[in-house]
This record gives structure tokens, C-alpha cells and sequence, in this order.
């Protein structure tokens, strides 16, 4: 019964705190969701859901009356004792996290011994003491503090926080820390209790290494393409080895999203400012920026000069089952391609809305089929399942020219030979 669970506050009514509000919901708890953005509130009331995430709309029409809206702190504050910070802290222009945001929730606060901000935005180490010491200079020493960052994955991130791989709580072994792991109990997840500094950088430490891995299997795909290997038998050869694990061994085109690119910035700088130099990460930001631009390489082999040259992106979001277009690839592409003077027509089941408020200059068409219309070749560039199945031949019949770069390596190569066009993947053999 949501009567014998506990209350919660949300604060930030993004990707983060939708699926933590909706998730918790479903666990029983009703939940209070607070945002300084009175038209996202609106809609959230009206029953809209802001973001596309496979199944929240659904879970949160399915708990609609756990779950409440508003601009004002108030009715949170009387009612939930652990209020979940879910704000923005994206990066500013020295790779530090912005944290204004989380500073305004913190001045927001009242002095209190009851309450406990519990921590979801990704923040660099430190933070948490910072915050404590603000609360103590602000006469609020009362207000307790817990660290639980979250590792979700857009496109499936409500499956992932009702199926966590495990659930991390940094606090200073007090009444809020024990609210927070009873609170997660249900799903029956490991439970890793520390300290707030080693919470904050596990999240950190995790998004750090398996963008590692990306960068890794890339710079090995390009290795492969020299050397004539195919770089899926290789990942796959290595996968098998449980010390590397199948995952995130997919070559590509580069990781981008809000999490990867903008966590390993902040760990990198972090260890900047503290007086150590992270070789490594400045290696893996510096691959996955390359690995966009060898892209406009190989259709520049087949094309020659790009100017006056129709190319076609297929997909725009940072992956698949999500319309987020933060750090994604086809933003690096589209202005590239039109530097260079091509003229560029794309297709997104999801994310055109979001990708016109970024990308300028260039043509949105209605289906994938409609973006091939005439044009010398395209891009694969978001692993969407509706590429894989594409009728290929149709495709041929209507493009131009017969290239295929799939930057995704999601795509059958026989089928797309078949159709007489021209396959390239990333580190594939022929």
C-alpha cells in the first residue's frame, strides 16, 4: 500500500527524475514532483509525458495518483522527508560541472532536522562535503545528506531502475541513509553503502571506463580495417573472455549522449584540478572525437569531393528508443557534410523535433525510405531496429548513387549487396 511506503520528493522533472518518480510509483510510493518549469508542470499534469522513454508513459498513466506536480516546494517539503535532487549539471566551457542548479535547491532549502537531500545529478567528488558545509553556514547544519547516483540507460531506463545491477548510497551512516536503502529493499538489488566521496565517484569511475571500452573497440575496428580482420569476430572472441564481458564492445561511430561525453570531461578535469594528469581519458576523448570524422573519410574514398554531393543520414538521435540529441554523432556529421559543401537530407522515427532546434541547413524527410530519395549516399548513424529491416532493394531503386556507411555496423551486409549497393561498416572485412 503506497500508505505503508515512503513518501518521496522529486526535484528536476527531466530523463533522471521522470523515471525515479515513475519508478518509485510503481513501487507504491507516492511521490511529490517539483520543476521550476511551469509549462513542463502543465503538461506533466495534463498527463504528457516531455521525453520519449520506452514505457514511461504507460507506468506513469498506470500511477497517476502516486504521482503529483508543481512549481512549489512546499507541498514536497510538508509531506516527504527524502527529497531526490534529479537537476541539470551539464558542462561548462573548462569541462567543470555546472552546478547552479543544485546550488539553487540548496539555498531553496529550509532549516530542518527532518529532511535529507538525496543526491540523483551526476556531481564531480567533493560536492557532497560542499553542500554540507553550505547548510551549515546557511544555519540548515540540521538537513541530512545522501549521495545515490543513478545509472540509468536512456532506452531503457525504467527497466533499469525496477532491475538495477546494483544500488550505491554515500551518506554518513544516519537515519537518511538507512531511509534510502529501505527504500530500494524491494528490489533486491546489491546494495553498496559507503562513503559520499566514493559515491560520487563511482558514478563517475563507471561512465568513465565503459566510454573507455568504446574508444578501445574503435581504435581496434580501425586497426581491423588495415589489417583486413573484421572487427565483430574480434569483439566477440573477446567477449567471451569474462574479465572483458560482451558489453559495450560495439564499434562505432562514437558514444555521445548527456551521461558519457559529459562524465568523462568532468572525471578528466576533476583530476585536473586536484594536480594529476588522466592521460588515458584525454586519449579516449580524443579517439571518440576522431571517430566521427573518419566517417566523412570513407565517403570521401568513394565520392571524392563532397561538394554538391547528396548524402542522407539515417537516425539523429544519440541511440536508439530515445530522442535525445545531446553530444549526438549527427550533429558532428550534419555540420562536417555542409562545411564541406554536401547538401544533407535526414530521417528520425523520434528525435526530428528535438534535432531541428539543433541542426540548421539541412532536409528532414517522413520516412527512411523518403531521406534515400536521389542522393549518392548515406549514413547510418542511430542503430534504430527500422534501418536493420529497411527493403533494401526499394532503398537502391530510389538513391543516386550506392553507397552505405553503416556507422552502426547494425546492418545485414548480404542485404545490402544483394540490393547491388555498396557496403561500408566500421572495422567489417570487404
Amino acid at each position: 500500500m503506497a500508505s505503508e511506503r515512503e513518501r518521496i520528493a522529486v526535484i528536476g522533472t527531466g530523463y533522471v527524475g521522470l523515471v525515479t518518480a515513475a519508478g518509485f510509483a510503481e513501487l507504491g510510493s507516492e511521490v511529490w514532483c517539483v520543476d521550476i518549469d511551469a509549462e513542463k508542470i502543465e503538461r506533466l499534469e495534463r498527463g504528457e509525458v516531455p521525453i520519449y522513454e520506452p514505457g514511461l508513459g504507460e507506468c506513469m498513466e498506470r500511477n497517476r495518483e502516486r504521482l503529483h506536480y508543481s512549481t512549489d516546494l512546499g507541498p514536497a517539503l510538508e509531506r516527504a522527508r527524502l527529497l531526490f535532487v534529479a537537476v541539470g549539471t551539464p558542462p561548462t566551457y573548462s569541462g567543470d560541472a555546472d552546478l547552479s542548479a543544485v546550488r539553487d535547491v540548496v539555498a531553496a532549502m529550509p532549516a530542518s532536522d527532518r529532511h535529507a537531500l538525496v543526491m540523483k545529478s551526476t556531481v564531480p567528488v567533493g560536492t557532497g562535503a560542499a553542500i554540507k558545509r553550505t547548510l551549515v553556514a546557511q544555519g540548515k547544519e540540521g538537513f541530512a545528506y545522501v549521495s545515490c547516483p543513478e545509472f540509468l540507460k536512456e532506452g531503457s531506463a525504467l527497466n533499469d531502475f525496477l532491475k538495477p545491477d546494483r544500488v550505491v548510497v554515500g551518506d554518513g551512516e544516519d537515519w537518511a541513509g538507512d531511509a534510502v536503502v529501505e527504500l530500494y529493499a524491494p528490489l533486491g538489488a546489491p546494495i553498496v553503502r559507503t562513503d559520499v566521496k566514493s559515491a560520487e565517484m563511482i558514478k563517475l569511475a563507471a561512465n568513465a571506463f565503459l566510454a573507455t571500452k568504446i574508444s578501445f573497440i574503435n581504435e581496434i575496428a580501425n586497426v581491423c580495417e588495415e589489417t583486413g580482420a573484421d572487427v565483430l569476430e574480434v569483439a566477440r572472441g573477446m567477449g567471451l573472455d569474462h574479465r572483458i564481458g560482451e558489453h559495450f564492445l560495439r564499434p562505432g561511430i562514437g558514444y555521445g549522449g548527456s551521461c558519457f561525453p559529459k562524465d568523462v570531461s568532468a572525471l578528466k578535469q576533476l583530476a585536473g584540478n586536484s594536480g594529476y594528469h588522466f592521460q588515458l581519458l584525454t586519449a579516449v576523448i580524443e579517439v571518440n572525437e576522431l571517430q566521427k570524422r573518419r566517417v566523412i573519410g570513407k565517403l570521401q574514398k568513394h565520392l571524392g569531393s563532397l561538394v554538391g554531393k547528396r548524402i542522407a543520414l539515417l537516425g539523429l538521435a544519440f541511440k536508439a528508443n530515445t530522442d535525445d540529441m545531446r553530444e549526438a554523432s549527427s550533429l558532428v556529421l550534419s555540420a562536417r557534410l555542409l562545411a564541406d559543401g554536401a547538401n544533407v537530407t535526414a530521417y528520425d522515427p523520434v528525435a526530428e523535433e528535438e534535432a531541428r532546434k539543433l541542426m540548421a541547413g539541412i532536409d528532414y524527410a517522413g520516412t527512411a525510405l523518403d531521406a534515400l530519395d536521389g542522393v549518392d549516399a548515406c549514413i547510418v548513424v542511430t542503430e534504430w531496429p527500422e534501418f536493420g529491416e529497411l527493403d533494401w532493394q526499394a532503398a537502391a531503386e530510389r538513391m543516386g548513387g550506392e553507397l552505405v556507411i553503416d556507422g552502426r555496423n547494425c546492418i545485414d551486409p548480404a542485404a545490402i549487396r544483394a540490393a547491388g549497393l555498396l557496403y561500408e561498416g566500421i572495422g567489417r572485412r570487404g
